[in-house]
């Protein structure tokens, strides 16, 4: 393979989550500059053909949501034969759908919560919570409801009973898609970052929010990302989890991904992202942080696993 000079670095878009994209492709340059190479940043609404990416050695992916993500681009790009970080159609398809990610882990034995597949519409909020297809859930004090395909926690409810499934419907920004209702699993949320099959120190994320939501993710200050106190068992086992997930679904070179840990220990795959941000809020520098590597090192270990 010959020598990587020029990077396209591909962020902003369209989508929902296209403020992140751009902290996260901003970073990123500036990364890939101080590391000596040839970049330009290229916002993924403004290129009107991604031939016109021919003339780069590689792209690195800093687009989120569903044109970053979804896998059609990187099968676009794969046809152009154009070199691009991170996993591969296939794999960004399986990783985007939160059904199809949950199907594949149940089918690997990787424990992931109990969910419910709908179309978010009023007849949903109609008929309420108490029909047959939620008794799967019950006993149940509450349930998540989010989209199948979406990121950063965009339309994500905590829902309890009618009253908060009505609230939802009316402050949803996107309804009438698909959603799913998912087991409410009450514990701590960490994440681990994988780069080239290695996962770095899990990272907890505790928050004063309600759950771990937009405002949480990228805004707030209050937000704590600590290097998560595990037991040496409990690391161990953390970590054979994400690598299992992350190679059943086909990934490839960097992902993060996010678990629950209940009362009894037990660990949770939420999803995968093939795409993380890379935002100065971000749990996969911060990850990278704890073994000593700096954020211009945490990127060209991304672009070398790639390649």
């Amino acid at each position: 393979m010959g020598k990587i000079n020029k990077i396209a670095v591909l962020y902003g878009g369209s989508s929902s989550e296209r403020e992140i994209s751009l902290q996260s492709g901003r970073g990123i340059h500036r990364a890939i500059c101080d590391l000596g190479y040839e970049s330009d940043l290229i916002d993924f609404k403004n290129l009107s053909n991604l031939y016109e990416l021919k003339v780069y050695d590689f792209v690195f992916i800093a687009l989120h949501g569903f044109e970053g993500e979804g896998g059609k681009l990187q099968k676009d790009l794969d046809d152009l034969n154009i070199l691009y970080s991170g996993s591969n159609s296939k794999a960004c398809r399986n990783t985007w759908n939160k059904r199809l990610t949950k199907e594949i882990l149940k089918k690997n034995n990787i424990r992931t919560p109990v969910w419910l597949e709908v179309k978010f519409d009023k007849t949903i909020v109609d008929h309420g919570l108490r029909v047959s297809p939620y008794d799967r859930f019950r006993p149940f004090e509450y349930l998540f409801l989010k989209p199948q395909e979406d990121g950063s926690s965009v339309d994500i409810f905590k829902i309890s009973d009618e009253e908060s499934l009505r609230a939802a419907y009316k402050k949803c920004t996107n309804p009438n898609r698909g959603f799913l209702f998912e087991e409410y699993i009450h514990g701590r949320e960490i994440t681990v970052t994988i780069i080239d099959k290695e996962c770095f120190p899990p990272i907890e994320i505790i928050t004063k929010n309600e759950f771990y939501d937009y405002d949480a993710k990228y805004i707030s200050d209050d937000t704590l990302h600590v290097e998560a106190k595990l037991t040496q068992n409990e690391l161990d086992e953390i970590k054979l989890i994400a690598i299992n997930a992350f190679e059943a679904l086909d990934c490839k070179a960097w992902a993060r991904v996010d678990l629950i840990q209940d009362k009894k220990g037990n660990f949770y795959v939420i999803e995968i992202n093939t795409v993380p941000g890379m935002t100065s809020h971000s749990n996969v520098p911060k990850s990278g942080s704890l073994l000593g590597f700096s954020y211009n090192e945490v990127v060209e270990k991304i672009i070398d696993a790639s390649l």
